[in-house]
């Protein structure tokens, strides 16, 4: 009986003694989830290292950091300059066309003058081209040249004039008297003269001068007519032939101005 009872107390104390150290186990890890010393003391959470404050250096002078800009940006970049070039070289390329088609229609317009002039006929719609393309910086030549060919000179018809006024340009002039014309007369039949100098007897000038009316000089063979004894006989014919040059003159100022760019070409 006594054993018994014995036996029993160790067995009391076995369970108590178990109750406790589970009892201590648990106030041991509640004690470590709240309280940070505890652990800290227990050594479960690592001491807190102390904060050490640096200073950073100040930059007297800071220098501006340029913005790198991505791979991308820099290569649409390029693109978009590359565009803009060409489109500059079509642009000047387009601009050197027009020009030079205007260049082009001005001096179809100058030779479709001239050719209607040589023929004498009436420049028509040429007109208002002349007008439009060169009426604003050769407004004479213009005005010449359209005054011409509403009174045409052909040069054929100059020829033909002055052949049917040779014998008159030869003989003299009304005021001159029969001694005049006698000893003009007599002058013709020898003339002594340097061989660089040409002859002045009346039928060596009319012949330059005929010379120089047939290669189309007519400013020459007027020069030379004015200077025949009869010039007074053909003052009809020195004035179709003054026209004439005017005329020319007029054409060639047109097309000079042809070939040249415009300052301020038509829209």
């Amino acid at each position: 009986m006594n054993g018994t009872r014995t036996g029993m107390g160790w067995g009391s104390r076995l369970l108590v003694a178990l109750v406790l150290i589970v009892l201590g186990a648990a106030a041991a890890v509640w004690a470590l989830g709240h309280s940070e010393r505890a652990a800290r003391f227990l050594g479960v959470v690592p001491a807190q290292q102390p904060v050490v404050l640096t200073p950073k250096p100040v930059i007297m002078n800071p220098q501006p950091q340029q913005p790198v800009q991505p791979v991308q940006t820099q290569a649409e970049d390029a693109r978009i300059a590359d565009l803009e070039n060409r489109l500059a070289r079509v642009e000047s390329a387009t601009a050197r066309a027009e020009g030079s088609a205007g260049r082009a229609d001005a001096l179809v317009v100058a030779f479709a003058a001239r050719r209607s002039i040589d023929r004498g006929v009436a420049l028509g719609y040429l007109e208002n081209l002349l007008v439009d393309r060169f009426g604003a910086q050769h407004r004479a030549a213009v005005a010449t040249v359209i005054t011409a060919a509403r009174q045409p000179v052909r040069l054929d018809d100059l020829i033909t004039q002055y052949d049917s006024l040779g014998p008159d340009l030869r003989r003299g002039g009304p005021q001159d008297s029969w001694w005049t014309n006698l000893r003009r007369e007599l002058g013709t039949l020898v003339e002594i003269h340097s061989a660089t100098r040409p002859a002045s007897n009346p039928d060596a000038q009319y012949a330059r001068a005929r010379q120089e009316l047939a290669a189309g000089n007519v400013d020459q063979a007027l020069a030379d007519t004015m200077r025949l004894p009869g010039a007074s006989r053909a003052s009809a014919w020195v004035a179709k032939a003054r026209r004439y040059i005017l005329a020319h003159r007029a054409l060639d100022e047109i097309e000079s101005a042809a070939l040249l760019p415009s300052p301020n070409p038509p829209a």
